[in-house]
């Protein structure tokens, strides 16, 4: 995949997606319906990620390596790709994410 970063990093360098990060995503999108990309922009702390988000809320996030690579993903897995920073997320990740904290931990 041209999207995956291979070149080393120094420690304490953001990494880019690398194979897992894309097999878990595709896993994700194969598995729930409705599933829609949100591209999240790097920070000083974070990496740039994808983060997808299924009809019913449930949501991943992963590392990607550039909003483009976030698109052909996207193109791949027939999704739309959106900018987080222009449309926000979606009240059924957060409403996703309420119930769950709420729920006590099954172990």
């Amino acid at each position: 995949m041209s999207f995956l970063r291979r070149k080393k990093t120094r420690p304490g360098t953001p990494r880019g997606a690398q194979r897992e990060d894309i097999a878990h995503l595709e896993e994700f999108a194969r598995t729930r319906r409705g599933v829609e990309a949100y591209v999240e922009p790097q920070t000083n702390v974070t990496a740039m990620t994808v983060i997808l988000i299924a009809t019913d809320g449930e949501w991943t996030r992963r590392r990607i390596g550039s909003p483009d690579d976030a698109r052909k993903l996207g193109q791949r897995l027939s999704m739309p790709v959106y900018d987080v920073a222009a449309t926000g997320y979606p009240a059924r990740m957060r409403e996703w994410s309420r119930k769950r904290a709420a729920r006590p931990e099954q172990a």
